[in-house]
């Protein structure tokens, strides 16, 4: 997982990372909810409790809009796929001064409704669609990229930098 989402992240030593986790979760719009849950549960677990809001928000904007846009028609919430493996996948990475929050998803087109500030200007009164406004405002950075190799979709990814 690490070699694929590296592409897409500022320069970064793969051999430090200090922690790793990652769940997958179901076509069901509760999912979110069991996002933040393991959210909230990893960061416990690394020290990191006072980042939680700021990156539940993310995680849960990543999560909302891979189980919106980017399943199949037959896998996405309310469809009827049965698939052996969850088709969203959460990953939360730490290294000393960064944490990533990563979902992969089975589609391979651009995060849907991508993120540009003059779109989001003209049309700020919208109910959705500001999902990854938010990503980029919350977190330091974020993108997206292909997978290569054996996994097929994307990766979406946000990094927060840590204090020290």
């Amino acid at each position: 997982m690490l070699e694929p989402l590296r592409q897409g992240l500022p320069p970064v030593d793969p051999t430090a990372v200090s922690g790793s986790a990652s769940c997958g979760l179901p076509a069901r719009f509760d999912a979110v909810r069991g996002a933040r849950t393991f959210t909230r549960s990893t960061l416990t677990q690394w020290g990191l409790d006072a980042l939680f809001d700021d990156v539940a928000l993310v995680v849960s904007e990543l999560v909302t809009n891979a189980l919106r846009h980017a399943l199949p028609d037959d896998s996405r919430p309310g469809g009827g796929g049965g698939e052996p493996e969850p088709p969203v996948r959460l990953h939360l990475m730490r290294w000393s001064t960064r944490l990533v929050c990563a979902v992969r998803d089975p589609s391979e087109g651009r995060p849907s409704g991508s993120f540009t500030p003059a779109a989001t200007e003209e049309n700020c009164d919208l109910e959705s669609g500001r999902g990854l406004f938010l990503v980029d405002s919350y977190s330091d950075s974020w993108g997206w990229h292909p997978l290569a190799g054996r996994l097929t979709g994307k990766v979406v990814w946000a990094l927060f930098s840590l204090q020290d």
